[in-house]
């Protein structure tokens, strides 16, 4: 008689679908019940739907798969989005097609100047503060949430170790603020709050750092497994692996 299979280990299971699950698109939905994270209060989406709704031409930034402007109510007539990603780009694009958004696959911002009445951008990689002044029509506005200082700092430094303190102050709002009013414009909203953060699971860590590149370069299983496995083990034993995620909201606008 051969031999009965082997059984994979729960956390070589947990490891193996978190691994082989696609992370294309901007959708968390993976995660339901495996992690949470606290909202901010401020409602993005549904702030940028109403500025959507009042102005003729509109430009967002780093799209991702789309699901932020799709879920949003009404779109102006002239309505563009970037990507940068093809993957995002063709879901983006599937996505939008039919509200009438033009996605346009691009890390820049390749618009003429004084064409906008709003750009937007949710959890931008980086802001390109300049380009956006020049292509906001005088009176625009520029309207994003941002990833804000030491962003789920505790899952990152589990994995890289103490990190210094400019890449842990690499995203203050200080900073964007004195970013924009060198550009010339003039921020008229800045909130900021932090988030509770919670991992139930390693194959949920697994997935948002497939996700989210930039949280651990280069993050890949076989470079990290032992890792993987030392937090698994601390999961199973303790419970939840809490962090603190932290978000800024920022409006800005064109004199």
């Amino acid at each position: 008689m051969p031999p009965p299979p082997v059984r994979k280990s729960r956390f070589d299971e947990l490891v193996a679908k978190a691994e082989a699950e696609s992370v294309d698109g901007w959708d968390f939905s993976w995660l339901d019940g495996r992690a949470t994270e606290e909202r901010p209060s401020w409602g993005y989406q549904r702030l940028l739907g109403a500025r959507l709704g009042g102005v003729e031409a509109a430009l967002d930034l780093e799209t991702g798969g789309g699901e932020v402007l799709d879920g949003c109510p009404s779109l102006p007539p002239l309505m563009i989005a970037t990507e940068s990603w093809p993957p995002n780009v063709a879901k983006a694009s599937a996505r939008l097609r039919a509200r009438g958004v033009v996605v346009v696959a691009t890390d820049g911002i390749p618009f003429g100047d004084n064409v906008f009445d709003l750009v937007s951008s949710r959890h931008p990689v980086t802001t390109d503060w300049p380009g956006i002044a020049r292509v906001l029509r005088p009176g625009g506005t520029y309207f994003s949430q941002q990833v804000g200082p030491a962003s789920v700092f505790e899952l990152v430094e589990f994995f890289l170790g103490p990190q210094p303190e400019e890449a842990r102050d690499s995203r203050h709002p200080d900073r964007a603020v004195r970013e924009a009013e060198a550009a010339g414009l003039e921020v008229v909203d800045l909130r900021a709050e932090s988030l509770r953060t919670e991992f139930f699971d390693v194959g949920a860590v697994v997935y948002f750092l497939r996700k989210v590149i930039w949280m651990v370069p280069g993050f890949t299983v076989g470079q990290f497994r032992e890792k993987l496995r030392e937090l698994h083990e601390r999961l199973e034993h303790d419970g939840p692996f809490v962090a603190y995620t932290t978000r800024f909201l920022i409006e800005a606008r064109k004199p």
